[in-house]
C-alpha cells in the first residue's frame, strides 16, 4: 500500500504509463550504490533519491572544499570541511526522508570493493580517477552487476552502461573492453589540473541518473553497447557503438583476471 505522502511525492512519475505504480514499486525495492559524491555523483544522488530509489549507498572519502561548490551544488558553504558522504546524506534526507541512505566514508580498494558493492542491484561510477574506475568495473564484472559510467573533462563528457544486456539480448562490453589498460602516469591531467566547466557535471550526471533509472525500471534502450559523448561548447551529442571484447581479461570468453587488484601503481599514484 502507498501512503498519501508517497502518492503525493511520486505522482508526476507514477502517472507515466511506462512507470505506473508497478514501476514505482520497483524503484522502492531497488538499491543503487554511487561511487563518488563529487561533481557527477551529486546530480546522480539527487535524482535517484528524488525518484524514490529505496536504498542508496554513497562511497566517498573526501571532505567538502570551497573549490567544490561551483559545481557540486548539493553542498553549501557551511558544509566546507565536513565529510562529503555525511553532508550528502543529511541534505539528501532533507530532500526525501522516505529512502534509506548508506554511507561509506572510505577509499574503495581491492579489499573492500566486493563487500561494499555486493548488496546493491546497480552500481554508478561517478569517480574522478582511473584507479577507481578500473577497480569498480572489475568488481561489477565479478559480481555480475550492471555499471552506469560517466566521466568529464573541461567541456566534454561521456556516459555508458557497462556489463549489461544490450537491446539485442547480448551482454554488453565492460569498461576494459573500451579502455583495456590504464593511461600512463601523467598522461591525463585531472580536473584539478585542467579545470572543468561548472555546469558540465550537472548535464552528464543527469544523463547518468536517467540511465540508472532506465536500467532499474527496464525502460527504453539503456546505453549498453554504446558510449554517449557530449560537447558543451558545440552543444552536440555523438553516440558510438561498442562491442564486448572476447579477449577482455575481465569479461572475455576466457578471463585471465578473476580477482581484484589495486590500480594505483599502474596510474602512477
Amino acid at each position: 500500500m502507498w501512503t498519501k505522502e508517497e502518492l503525493d511525492r511520486y505522482h508526476r512519475q507514477m502517472i507515466l504509463p511506462q512507470v505506473g505504480p508497478e514501476g514505482q514499486e520497483r524503484l522502492k525495492r531497488a538499491s543503487v550504490v554511487v561511487v563518488g559524491a563529487g561533481g557527477l555523483g551529486v546530480p546522480v544522488l539527487q535524482y535517484l533519491v528524488a525518484a524514490g530509489v529505496g536504498r542508496v549507498g554513497i562511497v566517498e572519502m573526501d571532505r567538502v572544499e570551497v573549490s567544490n561548490l561551483h559545481r557540486q551544488v548539493l553542498y553549501a558553504t557551511e558544509d566546507v570541511g565536513k565529510p562529503k558522504a555525511l553532508a550528502a546524506k543529511e541534505r539528501l534526507l532533507a530532500l526525501n526522508p522516505l529512502v534509506r541512505i548508506d554511507t561509506y566514508p572510505v577509499r574503495l580498494t581491492s579489499e573492500n570493493a566486493l563487500e561494499i558493492l555486493r548488496p546493491y542491484d546497480l552500481v554508478v561510477d561517478a569517480s574522478d580517477n582511473f584507479p577507481t574506475r578500473y577497480l569498480v568495473n572489475d568488481a561489477c564484472v565479478l559480481l555480475r552487476k550492471p555499471l552506469v559510467y560517466g566521466a568529464i573533462y573541461q567541456f566534454d563528457g561521456q556516459v555508458a552502461v557497462f556489463h549489461h544486456l544490450t537491446p539485442e539480448g547480448e551482454m554488453g562490453p565492460c569498461y576494459r573492453c573500451l579502455f583495456p589498460k590504464p593511461p600512463a602516469p601523467g598522461s591525463v591531467p585531472s580536473c584539478a589540473e585542467a579545470g572543468v566547466f561548472g555546469v558540465l557535471p550537472a548535464v552528464v550526471g543527469s544523463l547518468m541518473a536517467a540511465e540508472a533509472l532506465k536500467v532499474l525500471l527496464g525502460l527504453g534502450k539503456p546505453l549498453a553497447g554504446h558510449l554517449l559523448l557530449y560537447d558543451a561548447l558545440e552543444a552536440s551529442f555523438r553516440k558510438l557503438s561498442l562491442r564486448r571484447n572476447p579477449a577482455c581479461p575481465v569479461c572475455g570468453d576466457h578471463p585471465t583476471q578473476q580477482d581484484l587488484i589495486d590500480y594505483e601503481a599502474f596510474c602512477g599514484l
